[in-house]
């Protein structure tokens, strides 16, 4: 029993690291979305876009009227103006104030119309942007994939060569036992031998380094276990169509960064518009409510009667001279208080405002801004001639690039095709003893050159293809 389990659990260990090994090889299509999802540059481009949209939905949002509200309650001890009667009362009391304000441009030299088209293309600039760095970034990870690919046929090649020395070092030392061999062929094939397994570490380390390059590219942690799925190379490796000019005015047509640049360039034509508009006068409309509350607001109830009361400033004079005080009568009401909903409805007031702001003075604002924006425009029109002419640059550049690791190819094609014959030959004479392990090693050394350089050109001449097939907005897998 207890072994069927020891069993049991032997074989679920394999099946975890078996899927654990085919976790680990990744295909182009995952290495793009990895990097996609967790490059550093394509996330930071993604939240100066999302910036951008804010900034839009700003520039929209103040074509919309402007409203607020305020309510504010107080209590009041000692002399106060009362709000109710607007007159000085001296006794505690509670007030409350109710406001209701509104107020939309109607007209400012289209200064809001233009500073949204201004935003509007600084957006889409950001999106292209954005659409840029995840191009950039394909383009990274592709160009890091054919690296660690290349580096892994150098060191497979390189292991087979070694191999390849390593049986005739055993097969001299068969010989060497017998005395069939002269010792100087025996140490001089065990040196080869120690070049090609050099070679191998070499290989090896170069192949490590270009997969951690390619993991920070994708932003997750390094393993030796990271293996990745070979591509048809071969099939790549034909004669690029088209030219350099041909090139050059489809990734004008096709580019993100060229389109980025040309949207800034118009952002910064309506930023001088929107700037100009500041300087002319805005004309507004705006409207208020309002009402308010008081708790010591009265209002005159029924009649309680007349009573004389003594005037204090009037009196009679009569023909003696004396003078004579005057009584007036005054009819008294009770005092009602007035509740809380009837003064919210007595005292609610409206009104209609129509503005018109002229900017005199604003201490040069408004001119500094307009030369700003004038500077602006300039800035970007200047940055989109000279993405145009970099990418000239670039692409000529790459182009005979191109071209140059093309030849290279077909030059290495050849010369293993060369070097392979002579170094048949070379085996079956030195199999014979007809030459010497000298010759031997150098009709090797030859064709292990041609193999190595031709594995390089080939990959080179793809990374070079790839990066004209990305001027081209062509599919890069």
């Amino acid at each position: 029993m207890i072994k069927r389990i020891i069993g049991i659990l032997c074989a679920g260990v394999a099946l975890v690291a078996q899927c654990q090994a085919q976790d680990s090889v990744y295909n182009l299509q995952q290495c793009v979305d990895i990097a996609l999802k967790n490059n550093v540059d394509v996330k930071t481009a993604q939240f100066t876009m999302e910036g951008g949209k804010v900034n839009w939905d700003q520039a929209r949002g103040n074509m919309l009227p402007f409203v607020s509200g305020n309510i504010n309650h107080s209590l009041n001890q000692g002399r106060s103006i009362d709000p109710s009667s607007n007159s000085y009362i001296s006794q505690n009391y509670t007030a409350a104030t109710y406001s209701l304000n509104a107020s939309v441009v109607l007209w400012n030299a289209s200064s809001i119309q233009n500073a949204i088209r201004q935003y509007r293309l600084a957006y889409n600039a950001s999106e292209m942007d954005y659409q840029q760095t995840k191009e950039n970034t394909t383009i990274a990870v592709i160009l890091a994939y054919l690296t660690v690919l290349n580096n892994q046929e150098q060191l497979n090649m390189a292991i087979k060569q070694a191999d390849v020395t390593r049986t005739q070092v055993n097969r001299f030392l068969i010989l060497d036992k017998d005395g069939a061999v002269a010792p100087g062929d025996l140490y001089n094939m065990k040196g080869q031998l120690g070049t090609n397994e050099l070679a191998v570490v070499n290989a090896r380390n170069a192949l490590r380094t270009s997969q951690l390059k390619l993991t920070q590219t994708l932003n997750i942690p390094y393993t030796d276990q990271f293996k990745l799925q070979p591509l048809d190379v071969a099939s790549m490796a034909v004669l690029y169509q088209g030219g350099s000019e041909e090139i050059f005015e489809l990734a004008v047509h096709n580019l993100s960064l060229v389109k980025a640049a040309d949207l800034r360039e118009e952002s910064a034509m309506k930023g001088i518009k929107a700037a100009a508009g500041q300087m002319y006068p805005t004309l507004s409309l705006g409207g208020n409510a309002g009402t308010n509350y008081s708790s010591v607001s009265t209002s005159r109830g029924e009649s309680l009667g007349k009573t004389d009361i003594l005037s204090s400033d009037s009196y009679a004079v009569d023909a003696s001279g004396n003078k004579n005080p005057i009584y007036i009568t005054q009819e008294n009401f009770a005092s009602n208080k007035i509740g809380y909903f009837d003064q919210w409805t007595n005292n609610f007031n409206t009104g209609v405002s129509l503005g018109l702001n002229i900017p005199i003075l604003n201490g040069l604002s408004a001119k500094s801004k307009l030369k700003q924006a004038k500077i602006t425009e300039k800035q970007t029109s200047f940055q989109a001639k000279t993405i145009r002419t970099q990418l000239r640059q670039s692409v000529e550049q790459a182009y005979v690039d191109m071209i140059s690791a093309y030849d290279r190819y077909k030059s290495y094609n050849q010369q293993v095709a060369d070097y392979g014959e002579s170094f048949r030959v070379a085996q079956i004479k030195f199999d014979a003893g007809a030459i010497t392990s000298v010759d031997y090693n150098i009709a090797k050394n030859n064709l292990d050159q041609a193999a190595l350089g031709l594995i390089s050109s080939k990959y080179d001449y793809i990374l070079h293809v790839k990066v004209l097939d990305y001027y081209q907005g062509k599919p890069l897998f």
